[in-house]
């Protein structure tokens, strides 16, 4: 026998909002967490374009002897990890006395890494680095640091797959809680907000220049595009199995019906059409899902010319001529890399609750590749109960997930 699983808990920090309600008001508006950042434009940036991401203050929670442990990404995901755990009514006591998984997302740790060997190189002195420094710049330092502060004592895991890095998360978790390997969770991603950790992007021209309208710079699927917008911060998710979740009373608000993979096997940074469209299919056979209970999709696109092309064609692949309403969130907080995975799909989740699907906004016209799929351009107030989250990344590796209303 499998388990089902279920979602009991979300935390968010994102330019959208720190809090559920905040991210909720800004999808349904439509609001714009992009920017122009100065520095980055002085420091030698193409594009100045980001999103506007709040900092964090852990003063309040966490000793100064373990904040040095945290890097800009950690910190994001604790705070987000705080309210998931809480909303799921996960308390202290809970943790000690029971065995909770850890899986997040995160595929690199720039920062903290280039200023650790800055004061090694300025002083000749390895010691200059820190003694928080090897902790900050491991790719496992959210895991670490969130399974020491919190207490967790299942699995602990990161994963590192580029932009499908926080889908992936949620997938493993699902797999392990399906198969009765674990009863509960905490899954997610994050993603650094510091112009260190996305210059070698703009360097390979990535980013949109469109730099006097930010709010409208990441348009994806639209005809004039002209590339991502980088974000960051973190989302977290409380992943148990159905019996266990009723077991302790908790309030059970969607199920995960399905995980699907693949791999493109192909060129390192171009993506194809047929590696997306086996994941769309291996998830929708997974679950024995029928495309036209799909009520939404949330695409990954970025908002490149390739991407968002392939993407739409892979989606057209799959699912015909069916107009099933299709946004990418990223039209609002533009990409937000190895978090992306796990805030869409609590974006997608706050939509669902809420009866409406927010607009792509800055959708103005397709294109001949974009064109094959049903983009909503405003908001639509309507109800569904089942939606498809795609996440794809560099190196091919793409990452989808089934998850339905409760």
């Amino acid at each position: 026998m499998t388990n089902r699983v279920v979602i009991t808990g979300m935390g968010i920090w994102s330019c959208l909002g720190t809090t559920l309600d905040e991210v909720r008001d800004s999808l349904y508006t439509g609001r714009s967490g992009i920017v122009l950042s100065p520095e980055r434009k002085s420091a030698g940036f193409r594009s100045g374009l980001c999103a506007d991401i709040p900092r964090v203050d852990l003063k309040p929670f966490i000793p100064r002897n373990q904040r040095q442990f945290m890097p800009e990404e950690a910190q994001y995901a604790y705070m987000a990890t705080r309210q998931a755990l809480d909303a799921a009514g996960l308390d202290a006591d809970y943790l000690e006395k029971n065995e909770t998984g850890l899986i997040y997302g995160n595929d690199s740790v720039a920062e903290a890494t280039m200023r650790a060997l800055d004061k090694f190189r300025e002083q000749t002195d390895t010691a200059a680095c820190g003694s928080g420094a090897i902790f900050q710049s491991m790719n496992s330092t959210v895991t670490m640091n969130l399974a020491c502060l919190f207490k967790l004592r299942g699995i602990n895991l990161t994963a590192s797959a580029a932009c499908a890095s926080g889908s992936h998360s949620v997938g493993l978790a699902y797999l392990l809680i399906r198969d009765g390997l674990q009863d509960c969770i905490v899954c997610g991603g994050a993603q650094e907000a510091n112009m260190y950790g996305v210059a070698a992007f703009d360097g390979i021209q990535s980013f949109s220049v469109r730099e006097d309208e930010p709010a409208r710079a990441s348009r994806p699927f639209d005809r004039d595009r002209d590339g991502l917008v980088p974000g960051g911060g973190a989302a977290t998710i409380i992943v148990e199995s159905y019996d266990h979740a009723v077991k302790r009373g908790a309030k059970i608000l969607a199920e995960i019906v399905s995980w699907g993979f693949s791999g493109n096997g192909d060129h390192i940074s171009t993506p194809n059409i047929d590696g997306p469209a086996r994941s769309l299919e291996l998830c929708l056979k997974n679950g024995g899902v029928n495309p036209d209970d799909i009520g939404y999709i949330n695409a990954h696109a970025t908002s490149t010319r390739i991407g968002d092309a392939r993407e739409a064609q892979a989606i057209a692949r799959v699912f015909g001529n069916r107009r099933i309403p299709v946004t990418s969130t990223k039209s609002q907080t533009g990409h937000e890399m190895w978090m992306a995975g796990a805030s869409e799909v609590i974006y997608s989740m706050l939509m669902m609750k809420n009866g409406f699907i927010g607009a792509n906004i800055n959708f103005e016209n397709p294109d001949d590749e974009t064109s094959c799929i049903n983009v909503l351009p405003e908001r639509r107030e309507t109800h569904f109960d089942m939606f498809l989250s795609n996440s794809f990344g560099f190196g091919g590796t793409n990452s989808t997930l089934i998850i339905k209303n409760i």
